[in-house]
């Protein structure tokens, strides 16, 4: 198997700045994803991996051989496309054996492989159609067996599961999972979708405008973020943000804004204690808020006017004003909760995040 290793690596278009320095080991049989919104340099950069893209400064090692000048059918990466790129005029076999066949494998060992990716994906079935005799999901299977069979160092997947539909790209998600396991080959995913970043990845890449924000398992992104950034785009639903003053009185540290005024954790009011008096940006969770009852804490309660109640089943969702501020709150589905309610809301101290209100960095 191989690693892969990003050294200040760099691409422009033109002018245009559109992956900046990044620096990235990619350890062996690792699931790595990268995420982040469109336009951010991911698909780029697995371009540039794959060798479809010439980088413009840096450094790209596979298994520790520099691969900058290496054309890509020499890299003994595979690549898995969102759109397929199936041959409508051969069979599903032909389309597994096309890559093979071009690097002069002996009929046999070509035949040995096919049955191989056949039965791991279960498509044995399915060998003789055409792609346009199968759904998306079969033809992704297709596309993944064609990669398989290859039996390369790298797999490199570019939103593959984009052009399904919901329910299938969840039985998929737990396909590439399991698949994953029993191959143990390194593995590159580009997606925009955080949700399969979070479910799918060893660990997860978070980039915005060309830059990487975050690094760190999905736990570890979810629970400790970087910046305001990473914070507001792992998780669903989003994070709640609001702009407050940070004060220092009577033994504790809070956090202020019209109709809300929280007092911050121990943990969280020593590193906030130097800031006393500045702008700040306090995040919480929709998870971590609840409706208050007669006990709870006046320290972490907030009055809040319900503006939309989402029925999800198995929770609330509750879009709510709290002064300027929206808040999201997931609640018991149980609860009888109607448009333009007014709610005491309590939140989960230990959950609260802070960030700088300039550098937007986590405090």
């Amino acid at each position: 198997m191989a690693e892969v290793s990003l050294h200040s690596l760099n691409k422009y278009f033109d002018t245009t700045h559109v992956v900046k320095n990044v620096d990235l080991q990619i350890r062996d049989k690792e699931f790595m994803v990268f995420v982040g919104p469109s336009g951010c340099g991911k698909t780029t950069t697995l371009r540039m991996i794959a060798g479809l893209e010439a980088i413009s400064s840096g450094e790209i090692r596979i298994d520790n051989t520099v691969v900058n000048a290496v054309p890509p059918m020499d890299r003994d990466i595979a690549m898995v496309f969102q759109n397929y790129a199936l041959y409508p005029h051969m069979s599903v076999a032909s389309n597994m054996a096309f890559g093979l066949k071009m690097r002069k494998f002996e009929k046999a060992e070509i035949e040995r492989r096919i049955k191989r990716a056949a039965d791991i994906l279960g498509i044995e079935n399915l060998l003789d159609r055409k792609p346009r005799q199968l759904s998306g999901g079969q033809r992704q299977r297709v596309a993944l067996g064609r990669a398989i069979v290859r039996d390369p160092k790298v797999f490199l997947f570019d939103e593959p599961l984009s052009n399904l539909d919901a329910k299938l790209r969840v039985q998929m998600r737990v396909e590439l999972k399991k698949l994953h396991e029993r191959l143990a080959v390194t593995s590159v995913y580009v997606t925009h979708d955080q949700v399969e970043a979070m479910t799918l990845g060893d660990r997860v890449v978070v980039m915005k405008d060309g830059i990487v924000q975050q690094v760190g398992e999905p736990l570890e992104l979810y629970n400790r973020p970087a910046n305001r950034f990473v914070a507001g785009f792992i998780g669903s639903p989003a994070m709640n943000f609001a702009d407050v003053t940070l004060a220092d009185g009577n033994g504790r540290v809070t956090a202020e804004a019209q109709g809300l005024k929280i007092s911050l954790p121990d943990a969280l009011a020593s590193r906030a204690r130097s800031k006393a008096g500045r702008k700040a940006t306090l995040g919480i969770r929709p998870e971590d808020i609840r409706v208050a009852n007669p006990g709870d804490s006046a320290d972490h309660c907030f009055e809040a006017e319900v503006e939309v109640v989402e029925q999800l089943g198995s929770e609330i969702l509750l879009d709510t004003r709290v002064g300027p501020a929206l808040m999201a709150a997931s609640i018991d589905p149980e609860s009888k909760v109607r448009a333009h309610d007014k709610l005491r809301l309590v939140l989960n101290p230990a959950r609260l995040h802070l960030f700088d209100a300039e550098t937007e960095a986590a405090i």
